[in-house]
């Protein structure tokens, strides 16, 4: 590492080559540099020595603690090179003359009283003879550490020198014992004394200083991350340097984990091993500190160090003055890395019994339980009655903060712990429940294990916390659960209200109706609270798949969000959004998707963010906005990936394929499919929507008959499960379209005309125009007439194009088609696509 450029100590050295000019002048000059161990003060003192006149007479000396026994060592440094062995005059270029007391060679010195005194005034008149003809500097390193004769001859001398060409120039530590502290404080305290005080490096020379070492540029961030934790000190960053370029790191493309484990360590070797020697009760304060962790104020952090106010307020200020600690308040670590280096420090059964007394000084303060739980994460908590309760109260405060990770942490390691029954079936339930935010997968086998009581009351009790749409519709095994139990339930005369509605409003998702009239009583008799929006929302959805009763499907919907409170949460709402779309009322489709999404985002859930963002692709897919439906569709990819579902993860991938062949990107769309499967145990309608995609993807890349097959396999699926409504996945007008693209007409027309008969009922709640015997339309269906451009309209329409595409497939614009069809849907009475084809098949031959 290059010392020869002094970096950073302009301002430094001009104050120094003032004092140096004042005792040129023959006036008083002391100059005390002053500053944290490796701040460069002895370089600085170098440096203003190298720019001194060549007469100048220059005496140097440089203490150590090892050498404070030995009295006037330090004064021997600076006079030997002027005296012979004998203790006359070296030779030396006329006038210099130096007369030094015999009595320095003796073994035993005066200490006190008049021959100490003598000894001094002859010590000076030496010093005094040679100034005589050049100028002197007495320049220390290290003064505090001086012998204490040699102390009382740097205080004698320095309240002497007016009139005298002779410059006293001191390092001192900022950071050394109370040993000496009196004579700094006695120096700078007479009017003629300079204290200097160099400060660290700014980030720019720290940077230039490691090119330079390096011999190549440095990466920005290399150079960010080496200040920060040398905090620009000088000689810590030399040896991170020194010991970066030893591992070996590249100056251009460093691997930054290595650089910040190479800087905890130095960190470690030198600014904390100085505060070892030096200050130990701040490296205590520094370890109480980092163990209690991030957040832990200082005061905390002195009692369980065991230290008092009066020694606490010192060990920080000398903290402060180290750069280790952010002066605050509160005061911090400046960086993790210095808390990792300290941490390192302390050995591991030291450790263990810190974070014990940690534990337990946090308990008995009432710290958040969060904070004391990682202490006890630490320790066995064994025999600790106390420990299990307070990690509880710790996974509740992670999950209200959507920390489910931590929260989890923390309850499987009171599960482990636990040794009563009723504990470990509470906390089992407590630990499903935060599963069901992070891993579906590990929340289906806990949901198993709750629903092992006997008892009908505790099965529903244990699964409540369990019952999300986001798990019914990932298992079917786990919906099957929520369905046994609700039917046992409806049998239990004081059955609680909440139970039923939410337990039956899982059943319905789930497509089991089994106890339904109970839970159906209680929702017509009770208020209308979260429990009834879920179980309305539920009933809406199965109603609108069903297709039956379309009016009745969109009221209970109306139903389910009149109540919904904009800074609320209620997953229910979104089987109100799936009604709403089935049943051709696509604006407040979207306005309570979008809500559903707005909720589950602030509240930090991610497997309800998963589905409400599903549900919000598939209602932007229904109105043409392809981009949004695809933006939404990967977002919920990247969680349901996140939370382990895979049915989820599926679906979503189908509805981001399929908004992508609308936008013509079908490459892309066919490789998000690759390796895509339909799980087995997952809702049918998840299972219909990832057959609906592959085969939107198979046939736009030419594949029909893989298409069609793919798409007779949807309606398999969700004709098992009594979803009859084309609205939910028009998988008929697919199959046609894969019919028509192989040429056979004929199927394509029977498979549109299988669902006819029932779609007018299915889709407006009306009874579907009658027939005469003969076959022909009833004279009000007959009166109804399209225009051959309506009737063109109307074909691409039930091939399940856009309007986009049937624009251009008849050359018209977009506006225009959009008009065709709003002439349509008026003359028809119908509101939407989802009626369009069994009005039409109302009609006349001619109309």
């Amino acid at each position: 590492m290059p010392t020869g450029q002094l970096l950073h100590r302009e301002r430094e050295l001009a104050a120094l080559g003032e004092v140096l000019g004042e005792a040129a002048q023959g006036r008083p000059a002391l100059a005390l540099i002053q500053g944290p161990r490796g701040i460069g003060k002895s370089e600085l003192l170098r440096a203003a020595l190298a720019g001194l006149p060549q007469q100048s007479i220059v005496l140097r000396a440089r203490c150590h603690e090892n050498e404070q026994e030995y009295p006037y060592g330090v004064v021997r440094q600076l006079f030997d090179p002027f005296i012979s062995a004998s203790g006359s005059p070296e030779a030396a270029p006329e006038p210099l003359s130096v007369n030094l007391p015999n009595s320095l060679d003796q073994e035993t010195v005066p200490a006190n009283g008049a021959a100490a005194h003598h000894l001094l005034q002859n010590l000076f008149q030496a010093t005094r003879s040679m100034a005589t003809a050049r100028p002197v500097v007495i320049a220390i390193d290290d003064l505090d550490f001086a012998d204490e004769a040699s102390l009382q001859w740097c205080s004698y001398i320095a309240r002497r020198l007016e009139g005298l060409p002779v410059a006293l120039l001191a390092t001192v530590s900022s950071e050394t014992a109370d040993v000496h502290e009196s004579l700094p404080a006695e120096l700078g305290a007479l009017p003629y004394t300079r204290v200097v005080r160099p400060g660290p490096l700014c980030d720019t020379c720290s940077a230039e200083l490691m090119a330079a070492a390096f011999g190549a540029p440095l990466d920005a961030e290399l150079a960010a991350a080496c200040h920060t934790l040398s905090q620009g000190n000088p000689l810590v960053l030399r040896e991170l340097t020194k010991r970066l370029i030893a591992a070996p790191v590249s100056p251009g493309s460093p691997n930054l984990d290595d650089v910040l484990r190479i800087g905890a360590q130095t960190l470690s070797d030198t600014t904390l091993t100085w505060l070892d020697q030096c200050r130990p009760a701040a490296v205590e304060l520094l370890n109480g500190l980092a163990i209690l962790g991030p957040g832990a104020d200082l005061t905390t952090a002195a009692i369980l160090a065991g230290q008092g106010d009066f020694q606490a307020a010192q060990a920080r200020a000398a903290l402060c003055r180290t750069g280790l600690l952010n002066p605050g308040p509160p005061e911090h670590f400046r960086h993790e890395l210095v808390r990792t280096a300290i941490l390192s420090r302390i050995d591991a059964g030291r450790r263990l019994d810190l974070h014990e007394r940690a534990a337990a000084l946090l308990a008995r303060l009432g710290a958040p339980a969060t904070q004391t739980a990682e202490h006890l994460m630490s320790l066995s908590t064994a025999n600790r009655a106390w420990a299990l309760p307070i990690l509880r109260s710790a996974a509740d405060e992670a999950a209200a903060a959507g920390s489910w990770d931590i929260a989890a942490r923390y309850l499987r390691r009171s599960l482990a712990e636990s040794d009563d029954p009723t504990a470990l079936r509470e906390t089992t339930v407590r630990l499903g429940a935060v599963e069901l935010h992070r891993d579906l997968e590990s929340c289906v086998r806990y949901a198993a294990t709750a629903a092992g009581a006997s008892d009908p009351a505790d099965r529903a009790r244990d699964l409540l916390p369990l019952a999300h749409p986001a798990l019914t519709v990932t298992s079917t095994a786990t919906a099957r659960l929520f369905a046994d139990t609700a039917a046992a339930l409806s049998t239990v005369e004081d059955a609680p209200r909440e139970q039923l509605l939410q337990l039956g409003s899982q059943a319905l998702l789930a497509g089991h109706r089994v106890g339904m009239k109970r839970a159906v009583r209680e929702l017509r008799t009770g208020e209308n609270v979260p429990a009834s929006r879920s179980f309305l929302g539920a009933l809406a959805a199965m109603t609108a798949a069903g297709g039956r009763s379309p009016l009745r499907a969109a009221r209970l919907a109306a139903r389910c969000t009149e109540a919904a409170s904009p800074a609320g949460a209620d997953a229910g709402v979104l089987g109100a959004v799936l009604a709403f779309a089935w049943t051709g009322r696509p604006a407040e489709a979207e306005q309570w998707s979008a809500w559903a999404v707005r909720s589950a985002r602030r509240l930090r859930r991610p497997a309800e963010l998963a589905l409400a963002l599903l549900v919000h692709s598939e209602v932007t897919y229904r109105r043409e906005q392809w981009d949004e439906s695809l933006r939404d569709a990967r977002e919920a990819l990247r969680l349901a990936r996140a939370v382990n579902a895979v049915g989820l993860r599926g679906a979503a991938a189908a509805c981001a394929a399929r908004a992508l062949v609308r936008l013509g990107q079908v490459p892309e769309a066919a490789g998000l499919l690759v390796g895509i499967d339909v799980p087995s145990d997952v809702h049918p309608l998840i299972r219909g929507v990832i057959l609906e995609g592959q085969g939107v993807v198979a046939a736009a890349r030419g594949n029909h008959q893989e298409s069609l097959r793919l798409f007779l396999e949807c309606g398999h699926q969700l004709a098992g499960r009594g979803i009859a409504n084309q609205a939910c996945i028009p998988w008929r007008a697919h199959a046609a379209g894969s019919y028509q693209s192989l040429g056979e007409y004929a199927a394509a027309r029977t498979i549109v005309a299988d669902s006819v008969g029932t779609t007018a009922r299915q889709r407006t709640g009306a009874v579907a125009p009658e027939r005469t015997p003969s076959g022909s339309a009833s004279p009000e269906a007959a009166a109804v007439r399209l225009s051959p451009a309506e009737r063109r309209v109307t074909d691409l329409v039930l091939m399940n194009l856009s309007n986009l595409e049937v624009a251009e497939r008849l050359c018209l614009s977009k506006r225009t088609v959009d008009t065709h069809l709003g002439r349509i849907y008026r003359k028809l009475g119908i509101v939407g696509r989802p009626e369009l084809a069994a009005a039409v098949e109302g009609l006349s031959p001619r109309g």
